[in-house]
């Protein structure tokens, strides 16, 4: 039997300020939201966007980076994986929600606070990355997607 493969890449900008937890342990944990927006042109011809909206999870030394350097509109580029939670709301129905459990981020240029790359080392802390390709602006008609 073949192991499926789980990888998600997103680039895109926070939709709000990342919620920060930290638990007993030290341990945090970072939560936002990610839209990626694809431009095309509909069938009258007339350009168009659409907007997807991704919840991204990040944990301890990329959470670290995310509560001290991101903001809502910070642009960022993430890898990681796909989760589905399961959950019961208020009433008692079962919810689930879909996450993406980020591995790597980059924060690329044009975010409100600091510009920079980070991604996460094998030991759970955020290292700093070679940022000089990440600050330079592509033009959104060059963008391979």
């Amino acid at each position: 039997m073949a192991n499926g493969v789980n990888k998600v890449i997103l680039v895109g900008n926070l939709g709000r300020d990342p919620e920060v937890q930290t638990f007993d342990n030290g341990v945090k944990k970072a939560s936002f939201s990610v839209a990626t927006t694809e431009g095309y042109k509909n069938r009258e011809g007339e350009r168009t966007t659409h907007t997807e909206w991704h919840n991204v999870v990040l944990w301890r030394g990329l959470a670290e980076v995310a509560e001290k350097y991101l903001r809502k509109g910070s642009s960022v580029y993430i890898e990681g994986r796909i989760r589905r939670r399961d959950y019961e709301d208020e009433n008692k129905q079962k919810r689930y929600v879909f996450e993406i459990l980020g591995d790597n981020m980059t924060m690329l240029g044009g975010g409100p606070r600091r510009e920079g790359a980070f991604e996460e080392s094998g030991n759970g802390t955020a290292v700093a990355a070679d940022t000089s390709e990440a600050e330079t602006p592509v033009p959104e008609d060059d963008l391979p997607f």
